[in-house]
């Protein structure tokens, strides 16, 4: 890519060439450039870097002496898919952020070590599939912006992750300058975080799947009123509290297990300290300053608390992976190096879990249904979290989200989907919870990446074949 320098020693009149450039060169300091233009003991200064053809083809039109041009490499995006995570790099070639600035600091910090290649883990054919409906989403539900996660339940690898709108990597940031959903901002993720209450009451031997929670009437707590939204007004099993996705029943299970203890398995799982990834640090999750039996029961039902969406699909994938550790990593895992990872939660749990997630997919009730995909078994759930106004909730401003696990029998990817002020369509019959534009994106994602990421369909006896090749 072409830029400009001059040789102050060879321009003729600087005031000329300072006007004339102003004109083509948006935002050109002409003082500092005049001043440095005087100096007529230096023979190379910069003006301008990373120019266009366009701008190149304008400069050389003026026919001003003492300027030329100087070829440079340039990091290219020509896909426009990997340009959040993978960073800037300076003119210099010296990674500024992200991945480029993260691996350049590894190089640094073993300058003498052998050089190998680094292998990211993201998958551009399922990048690619994953941006694409996402944009076709943000049409169809009218969204503000909407994002995505598959991840890696074993290794934690992020295999797509997608933020809409999405940022120009190579333009200067701004306060204009969308940010990166996935990792960049932390939101309250609505009633998917009852998969952690529901794991922490079975971990926590607070619970079994049929132990019962009064969900007759609404909670009072300190003059905080729960209630549900489509209350059952009946007592619940902790199964049907999570197929029903009741905010009472997932508050009287958080309070019998207590703040201390609640908090405690928040961080086995990851989610109070924040996190980082080869491509920076990840936007640290917002605690309540209190945590008393208000702020326990909210966060049960996923208020009170705000994370990231990778730091709580991280989480997931613990919860449905058979309880071992997950680390998110943007670089390519060595699978030898699984063998020994820390575990979460019992196997027992997970498979309890998973039981839950499948449950809410195959149910005629559950908010799920329509995440179904044909050819492999999807477990999930799903969220819709009020947005913060004015100092309040506001009802029609949400963020609609599902979190998803397949082949829900023996999870091999999670995915959380999340959808950012959807509007209510004539397709969703007026509705912006995530059953009706959540679940419904994610099936068809689910559809385009189950065939790329090598996963053929379950014989009849439920095993899931896994189509490996060697490379």
């Amino acid at each position: 890519m072409p830029s400009l320098y001059a040789d102050p020693r060879s321009v003729i009149d600087r005031d000329e060439v300072v006007e004339r450039l102003a004109t083509v060169l948006p935002g050109l300091d002409t003082r500092a450039l005049l001043n440095q233009l005087a100096n007529r003991d230096r023979r190379f200064i910069w003006i301008r870097r990373g120019l266009t053809p366009e701008l190149q083809r304008d400069i050389h039109d003026l026919g001003l002496a003492g300027l030329g041009f100087r070829r440079e490499p340039h990091r290219f995006y020509p896909r426009g898919l990997l340009g959040q995570f993978l960073g800037q790099v300076s003119f210099e070639n010296r990674g500024l952020s992200g991945l480029e600035r993260a691996l350049d600091e590894l190089a640094q910090d073993s300058p003498d070590a052998p050089r190998q290649p680094m292998r990211i883990s993201v998958d551009l054919s399922v990048q690619h599939a994953v941006k694409d409906e996402l944009d076709r989403a943000l049409q169809r539900y009218r969204a503000k912006a909407a994002s995505a996660i598959v991840l890696d339940v074993d290794s934690g690898e992020i295999v797509a992750a997608v933020s809409l709108p999405e940022a120009d990597p190579r333009a200067p940031i701004s306060d204009q300058t969308p940010i990166d959903r996935n990792t960049g901002g932390v939101y309250e993720l609505g009633s998917i975080a009852k998969l952690i209450t529901l794991a922490m009451a079975f971990e926590e031997s607070a619970a079994t799947p049929e132990t019962t929670y009064d969900a007759r009437e609404p909670l009072e707590i300190a003059g905080k009123r729960i209630s549900d939204l489509h209350p059952q007004k009946r007592i619940l099993t902790a199964r049907e509290v999570f197929l029903f996705s009741s905010n009472i029943g997932a508050s009287r299970m958080g309070l019998e297990i207590g703040p201390e203890r609640q908090k405690a398995f928040l961080a086995r799982l990851g989610l109070i300290e924040p996190i980082r990834t080869e491509a920076g640090p990840i936007a640290a999750p917002l605690l309540p300053k209190r945590w008393g039996p208000v702020e326990t029961a909210t966060i049960s039902f996923g208020h009170g608390i705000a994370l990231s969406p990778l730091q709580f699909t991280a989480a997931a994938a613990t919860l449905v992976n058979g309880g071992k550790r997950v680390k998110p990593t943007f670089l390519a895992v060595n699978r030898k190096s699984l063998v020994h990872q820390e575990s979460v939660v019992s196997p027992e749990t997970s498979a309890r879990i998973r039981d839950l997630l499948r449950l809410n997919v195959i149910s005629p009730r559950g908010t799920g249904r329509l995440a179904e995909v044909d050819v492999y078994r999807v477990g999930g759930k799903t969220g819709t979290a009020e947005l913060p106004e004015n100092g309040r909730y506001a009802s029609r401003k949400v963020i609609s989200s599902f979190l998803a696990a397949f082949p829900i029998e023996a999870p091999r990817y999670v995915t959380l989907v999340s959808l950012y002020e959807p509007e209510p369509t004539f397709e969703t019959k007026g509705q912006i919870t995530a059953g009706v534009n959540a679940v419904p994106l994610t099936r068809k994602i689910i559809e385009r990446v189950g065939p790329l990421l090598g996963l053929v369909p379950p014989h009849p006896d439920g095993i899931v074949v896994e189509r490996t090749s060697e490379l």
